[in-house]
């Protein structure tokens, strides 16, 4: 039976493809002489709605695929700038590091060039130490640079403090800040002369200031270069408020340095500058 059904199928699927073709050539003769046309125009509307669903579907896919790559590119894109932006910024960093460098090494060449009868050492600032025990910084010269116990230490801003202890390539230096720091000093303008020394807060006092000497804020404090400890007409700081001390004997005033103590990273050694020890003279004098 399966036999005869294969035979028949065939035979028939022969006289059906025979009459397929029959009928499409009598399809396309009867469309090509305008017997079709009343039965094309009432298929025409059907067939564009079906077409305008499948065009509208096909754009809707482009776009969705435009947009897909879009977006791809976009992300590629934001990655590019992200990167370049990352770049851009460790290249901001350090050219802010190099002019901040470049303007405190003016400074201390500025500072250089206004006391050419001084002699000086450019050194790194290596080490901060402001709690506990001596406000110090450790600088990176030793006596191999000929640098000795103690030296003047100043920036273009001003006095910075004193060489205390010294090795062959580093050097402690104690702040004018130092509660244990005195610096004679005297006033820019009056020439009124006091003692600068530091307090716990990290400011300075001038003390020692005659009562009947005039004192304004804003006046320029200055070493006077007595006792021999730092060379004269270094930069302290200036006067911010001025009152009596305590027992009315003396004026004292309250003296902000000009030098930042918090950023401090380049330092001037003054190496022409020998403290003079007058002690001795005080002693032969009690003997």
């Amino acid at each position: 039976m399966n036999a005869n059904f294969r035979r028949g199928w065939r035979s028939n699927r022969t006289v059906f493809l025979f009459v397929s073709l029959l009928v499409a050539i009598g399809l396309i003769v009867a469309s090509q002489t305008g017997l079709l046309s009343p039965f094309e125009e009432v298929l025409a509307v059907p067939l564009n709605a079906i077409s305008g669903v499948f065009n509208r579907f096909a754009l809707a896919v482009n776009d969705y695929t435009t947009r897909f790559n879009d977006v791809q590119t976009l992300q590629a894109r934001i990655a590019d700038l992200e990167e370049a932006l990352a770049l851009y910024q460790t290249e901001l960093v350090e050219a802010r590091e190099i002019v901040s460098d470049y303007e405190r090494l003016t400074s201390l060449l500025d500072y250089r060039n206004s006391v050419l009868d001084q002699e000086t050492i450019t050194a790194d600032v290596i080490g901060v130490d402001v709690g506990g025990g001596l406000r110090t910084i450790a600088i990176n010269r030793g006596t191999r640079d000929g640098i000795a116990v103690g030296m003047p230490v100043v920036t273009g801003q001003g006095l910075v403090g004193r060489v205390i202890q010294i090795s062959a390539n580093a050097a402690r230096v104690m702040l004018v800040t130092e509660p244990t720091s005195a610096v004679s000093a005297r006033l820019q303008t009056t020439r009124v002369e006091g003692s600068v020394v530091g307090l716990a807060s990290g400011n300075l006092l001038m003390e020692l200031i005659p009562l009947d000497s005039s004192v304004r804020e804003g006046d320029l404090v200055m070493t006077s270069g007595l006792g021999g400890n730092f060379p004269p007409d270094v930069v302290i700081g200036q006067v911010t408020s001025v009152r009596p001390s305590e027992r009315g004997l003396y004026q004292e005033a309250q003296v902000r340095s000009l030098v930042n103590f918090d950023t401090l990273e380049f330092v001037l050694v003054v190496t022409d500058f020998q403290p003079i020890d007058l002690s001795v003279f005080e002693e032969s004098g009690g003997s």
